[in-house]
């Protein structure tokens, strides 16, 4: 039988949990043993009866590291935690591989497995796994509160005895999922919506919500249809930063969600770009914890620059626990009940099969050996490749 551990985070400001009494029953009634670090959903306000009414038995960390052949989490591990994973162990979270080197090298010698929620494969069959696209919906909607709240203006057309208050303006970079959730709660407080974005398909979607798309040509071959970050190149930036600087210069709020994982985000709102803004507006973000969309941004601060508050919060999701760890931990159950199938499994032992799309696509680190080349490439390790089907291994 798979023991599934889950311990409580210590990043610095992290309140999620992987796993909720929602989850963990699930897991139960699937067959596994599933052990939980005391308080561990205390910060997303699940308690540890909770737990344990559903089937789960409340341990330490010592306890549950030492005994986890299944680890889910959220967070990249610490060191530490990475170095308390048995050998043959599957990690299951968030891992930034190439951004927590020293945990990533820790798995390496330790003979973990390290399974990234965020190298999950964009494929229909791996939809319910998407922890990237429900955590950065929960980031886009925050990401405009955050910015109502920090602006001293109202957001919506108010119509008093003392005069019309306008709407105030918004302008938001990238129109995948967090642009898109904060173009809709934008709109719903009633201010005016402009969106930017390196595709022009989107163009349709940000109308329907009631927003104005600021078009730009795009590059070639960057027009196939995808609601996911990617990089564009330093020309198309440039024609970028033109078309928008007029109305950024015009915003009251400006929030920016253009993240790749596991790499630099793109630099859109340069310096002097902020100094062309008005004093009091602000801007959010959303890929501070990544360098930053906008130069100013400082990771975990709130900054004034030429009037312009620029709010650098690295976690949103996290200021939203309760539904962000029900989302995020039903997106884990998912690859745990992928991991650890049903059928034909009546050990229900856990299963690495790298002839699966996802399970090949999402495994960095296996056996000593980093299996994903910008992994293995940010570790200075060889790449290994995955193994063939005969090759699959079956760990009890």
């Amino acid at each position: 039988m798979t023991v599934v551990f889950i311990p409580k985070e210590t990043a610095a400001g992290e309140t999620r949990v992987a796993a909720t009494p929602e989850t963990v029953a699930k897991m139960a009634k699937n067959g596994l043993n599933v052990l939980i670090e005391r308080g561990a959903g205390e910060e997303s306000f699940f308690c540890d009866s909770a737990y344990q009414e559903e089937g789960a038995t409340i341990v330490d960390s010592a306890d549950g590291f030492s005994r986890g052949d299944l680890v889910l989490k959220v967070a990249p591990p610490s060191t530490a935690e990475a170095g308390s994973l048995k050998k043959g162990a599957v990690l299951v979270s968030f891992l930034m591989a190439g951004q927590n080197q020293d945990a990533s090298h820790a798995m390496l010698n330790g003979g973990a497995t390290a399974f990234g929620m965020e190298l999950v494969p964009r494929i229909t069959r791996a939809q319910k796994m998407d922890a990237l696209s429900s955590q950065a919906n929960i980031g886009g909607y925050k990401a405009v509160l955050n910015g109502a709240t920090a602006l001293g203006k109202y957001f919506p057309l108010l119509m008093t005895a003392a005069g019309t208050v306008k709407p105030a303006k918004v302008v938001i970079f990238g129109v995948g999922v967090a642009g898109l959730q904060a173009i809709a709660t934008a709109k719903r407080l009633g201010s005016q919506v402009w969106a930017t974005d390196i595709r022009p398909e989107v163009k349709e979607q940000v109308e329907s919500l009631g927003a104005k798309f600021i078009e730009i040509e795009s590059d070639d071959g960057q027009t196939e249809p995808s609601v996911y970050a990617k990089e564009a190149s330093d020309d198309y930036k440039k024609r970028q930063a033109e078309a928008v600087a007029a109305h950024v210069s015009e915003a009251d709020v400006v929030i920016t969600t253009a993240l790749i994982p596991g790499r630099p985000a793109p630099m859109l709102i340069p310096a002097a770009m902020v100094e062309s803004m008005k004093a009091g507006s602000v801007i959010v973000d959303l890929a501070v914890s990544q360098g930053g969309n906008c130069e100013l941004s400082q990771c975990g601060e709130d900054v004034v620059a030429h009037g312009v508050t620029i709010l650098g919060h690295p976690n949103l999701p996290a200021t939203v626990p309760v539904n962000a760890s029900e989302l995020y931990s039903r997106n884990v159950l998912q690859v745990v009940e992928h991991l650890v199938p049903v059928k034909e499994n009546e050990n229900h032992d856990l299963i690495l099969d790298f002839d699966d799309e996802i399970t090949a696509g999402s495994v960095a680190i296996h056996g000593g050996s980093a299996l994903h080349e910008p992994t293995a490439t940010a570790l200075g390790v060889p790449v290994t490749k995955t193994k063939t089907p005969q090759e699959s291994e079956t760990t009890s």
